[in-house]
């Protein structure tokens, strides 16, 4: 079976500062035609920083859409025609003041395929220091170093519910285990 879905007609209908919504009339592999709503995002990155002692440097910041105080890892949306790890360590400046003389993308991944077309590059910073850095005006984040076995104690607990943050915890465990 083709899983192919051909669009018929696109119909935009709002484009705001981070994301565009669209509305996609698609001709289904049975032949019938269906309707698809698809946020358009431009990509982000999220960085998992460790320090030398196994401790990941985590935000924590209320997060409007879901009404909650999350703990997260840094991250952030590409800006126009910005590199994936310029990217990175601007995010991670700005929003843990650490720089990482050792950043390496682990992996590139959909955060929601079922109605966006984000893909983010999660990288791993190493060798942190500190640095001179400037969140943006209209974030309010605290900083929390988290040893990453508890972290992942976090995740099972309930304690941690940020997808990114998530998958960035395990891939990052299993790649400091030479798993991955």
């Amino acid at each position: 079976m083709d899983f192919f879905e051909a669009t018929i007609n696109t119909k935009n209908i709002f484009s705001g500062k981070i994301l565009k919504l669209r509305v996609d009339e698609v001709k289904l592999p049975n032949g019938k035609v269906s309707t698809r709503e698809i946020v358009e995002h431009p990509g982000a990155v999220a960085i998992v920083p460790i320090d030398d002692d196994e401790n990941v440097i985590m935000i924590k910041q209320y997060r409007k859409p879901v009404e909650e105080v999350l703990l997260e890892i840094p991250a952030g949306k590409l800006e126009k025609n910005e590199d994936i790890k310029t990217c990175a360590q601007r995010e991670l400046l700005e929003e843990t003041g650490f720089k990482a003389e050792k950043l390496l993308h682990i992996i590139d991944f959909y955060t929601t395929p079922g109605f966006s077309n984000e893909k983010m590059s999660l990288f791993l910073g190493q060798n942190l220091k500190k640095a001179q850095g400037k969140a943006d005006e209209d974030e309010f984040i605290k900083i929390e170093k988290i040893p990453l076995s508890k972290a992942l104690k976090m995740v099972h607990n309930g304690e941690i519910k940020d997808a990114k943050t998530i998958v960035g915890l395990f891939i990052t465990y299993m790649y400091l285990k030479g798993e991955f």
